[in-house]
């Protein structure tokens, strides 16, 4: 992988007023499940993280955290459908996206209970965002998020599968990058 095809993620890192940006909303149901994880460059950054740090994993959590996560994300999505009280979601999105930064570029290995308990707090975030949010038929539009979230998930992941052959700290380095843009999500 060629070092100057992550020029656009560092640019796109130093443009926080994106962060939670979810413009137009104009599309319903499938569609707009489908758009939601795109447009927001915070759960963008999410998504790709958690593949990304699956990718990193021994073998059998490699599918368990994005697995895991999906399945919290469906959680999250009920209670924000349902109106649920969660405190500062916003906030936990943007620590979900410096945490999962930091544990890229660290090169952490936690035990696998608490990476999968961590991956799914992140995603009960994300998902009562997404619920919160959700425009026209409920059912098509977690269809559309969680098909999105996926495609970003195995898309981080193939990336630093593939990286990692000849340049493995280019997903280190993605990693901060990724850790720099939630602390400024903070800001």
């Amino acid at each position: 992988m060629n070092t100057r095809h992550l020029l656009p993620l560092i640019a796109l890192s130093l443009l926080p007023g994106m962060a939670f940006a979810h413009p137009g909303h104009t599309e319903n149901g499938l569609a707009a499940g489908l758009l939601h994880p795109l447009t927001g460059f915070d759960h963008l950054l999410a998504m790709l993280a958690i593949g990304i740090w699956a990718a990193l994993q021994p073998k059998a959590m490699k599918l368990a955290l994005p697995a895991g996560f999906l399945v919290a994300l469906m959680a999250g999505f009920a209670m924000g459908v349902m109106g649920t009280g969660l405190p500062l979601v916003e906030t936990g999105i943007a620590l979900s996206v410096l945490l999962l930064g930091l544990l890229i570029a660290s090169a952490v290995r936690l035990p696998a209970l608490l990476a999968l308990l961590l991956a799914a707090t992140f995603a009960i975030f994300h998902g009562y965002a997404h619920g919160a949010e959700f425009t026209g038929g409920m059912l098509a539009f977690a269809a559309g998020f969680a098909l999105s979230s996926l495609g970003l998930h195995l898309s981080g992941g193939l990336l630093t599968a593939a990286a990692n052959r000849s340049l493995p700290l280019v997903a280190r380095s993605v990693g901060a990058v990724i850790a720099a843009s939630g602390a400024l999500m903070l800001v």
